[in-house]
């Protein structure tokens, strides 16, 4: 039986765990962070300190793709996560009533997501993995270096902990997150490293949790899986959650003076009641707070070099999840690409065992495939909103919209094509939620051609407040208690 060593035991790296033993791998899991409690996710989900892993307290829902994964790869997964409490959300409920199309379609089963916390999740994903019988799961432990077969084309041999364990394995999975420790593992071991691809995400996330006191939704769910919007100045967004909570999630520039007041309890609230569709969850009598408000600088969007096809192989090092690329996660997608690649490695492996630089290559072509479309969609989305929002805080005039190649529509013509044309709406949410990339969008002349025929929209549903009140209400909430 083939080995697998897995560094990083939390979403990526459980989820490679479960797909390589379903392939016939004995698998053991370093994972350095203590055991998690053995409670209940209702109640471990607060209790569950995690430094290690700070995105874990911010606001996720698990897009399509994710869904689609869980309910082929892992359906126990996702039949938990069910029965704590996690809605699974569809998002045809909220097509445009007015729009072409709206009566329900064949396709439209896929367009869910999963109202669930990150931690909920990973708590489910770990107790399915820890119960296979050929997975080992070691708690705080790390993995500090590779040792390579330096006569066979340097195939992984073993891993090194920082206790000085040497660790037999055929191969060596990273699951280290954004940190992509395997970089640092290949420039010791003196491998050149490729040349990794970054871009500022410019975006301060602060996230507080609520639970619910009524049993059904205050208001609708103006995005299908939650209720808010990016605008062009912050952006703001309340996700439904498991065991009846949700989350609240605002995000602004990095070191956005005027916005410091959102760190606070008051400022938070005084920005949430002021986002469109946001003030009847926090009704007295509605919902309460279970957690502070917890801010997060988000990291770079970057493809890594380490994990591309300009890398120089190394048999039997593979990298998934955020150790192969990270993506804006105002966008959500990064735990759904994580939970894909994982199973995608998986599939190829079981194609290609032999470990050997060919399946090594294979498999780095398989991840530039998965992740570049979204990278280069996340880059160029960032890189107009940091405009945008840069713009707003100076008083400058918003930047022009730059005209797609080859007459392409714009996002703004597509939004507002969505909003009478169900088939324009079902496409764009298809990318939005990760089932469909940009260029399959943008190739599909049919979309193209609804984009450019649908009817005139009426105005946006809602409007922000201004950036100037919505300083004003920030500031003025500071120093107050709620």
């Amino acid at each position: 039986m083939p080995t697998a060593v897995i560094a990083g035991g939390s979403v990526a790296g459980l989820a490679s765990a479960l797909a390589l033993s379903g392939i016939g791998y004995c698998v053991m899991v370093l994972e350095r962070a203590p055991k998690p409690p053995q409670w209940s996710t209702a109640d471990a989900t607060s209790g569950w300190k995690r430094p290690t892993v700070p995105q874990g307290l911010q606001s996720h829902t698990l897009t399509s793709l994710g869904v689609r994964v869980l309910r082929e790869r892992a359906p126990q997964v996702l039949a938990g996560a069910e029965a704590a409490g996690a809605p699974v959300l569809d998002l045809t409920q909220a097509l445009p009533a007015e729009a072409t199309g709206s009566a329900r379609e064949p396709g439209d089963s896929e367009l869910v997501a999963l109202g669930c916390r990150r931690s909920s999740l990973e708590i489910l994903l770990h107790r399915t993995v820890r119960n296979l019988a050929d997975v080992t799961i070691r708690y705080d432990t790390t993995v500090a270096g590779l040792e390579l077969d330096t006569v066979h084309h340097r195939k992984v041999k073993a891993v090194v902990t920082g206790a000085g364990e040497r660790i037999r394995a055929d191969i060596v999975v990273d699951a280290t997150g954004r940190r992509a420790l395997s970089r640092r593992w290949l420039r010791d071991a003196g491998v050149p490293l490729a040349t990794d691809r970054t871009s500022p995400s410019g975006l301060a996330g602060h996230t507080r949790f609520y639970r619910l006191k009524t049993g059904s939704l205050p208001g609708p769910l103006n995005r299908g899986h939650g209720v808010g919007d990016v605008f062009g100045h912050y952006a703001g967004v309340l996700h439904p959650g498991d065991n009846g909570t949700f989350s609240i999630a605002l995000g602004c520039l990095p070191g956005d003076q005027a916005l410091q007041g959102l760190r606070t309890r008051p400022g938070f609230t005084a920005a949430a009641r002021a986002t469109p569709g946001l003030a009847p969850w926090l009704e007295d009598g509605v919902s309460s707070p279970i957690s502070p408000v917890r801010v997060i600088s988000s990291p770079p969007n970057a493809l890594w070099g380490a994990a591309g096809q300009q890398q120089c192989p190394v048999p039997g090092l593979f990298q998934v999840g955020d150790a192969a690329c990270i993506t804006n996660p105002l966008f959500g997608r990064g735990i759904s690409l994580a939970l894909d690649h994982a199973f995608r490695l998986a599939d190829l492996l079981a194609e290609q065992p032999d470990i050997d630089i060919a399946q090594r290559r294979a498999v780095a072509r398989m991840t530039h495939e998965l992740f570049l479309p979204w990278y280069e969609q996340s880059v160029g989305s960032d890189q107009l909103r940091i405009a945008r929002w840069r713009a707003a805080v100076d008083g400058a005039p918003a930047p022009a919209v730059p005209v797609p190649p080859g007459d392409l529509p714009t996002t703004e013509e597509i939004v507002n094509a969505a909003r009478s044309d169900g088939t324009v709406w079902r496409g764009l949410m298809r990318m939005l939620m990760t089932l469909s990339t940009p260029s399959e969008l943008f190739g599909d002349d049919k979309f193209l051609a609804l984009v450019r025929q649908a009817a005139p929209a009426g105005p946006a549903p809602s409007s922000p407040v201004s950036r100037d009140e919505l300083v004003r209400r920030v500031t003025a909430a500071e120093g107050t208690r709620t």
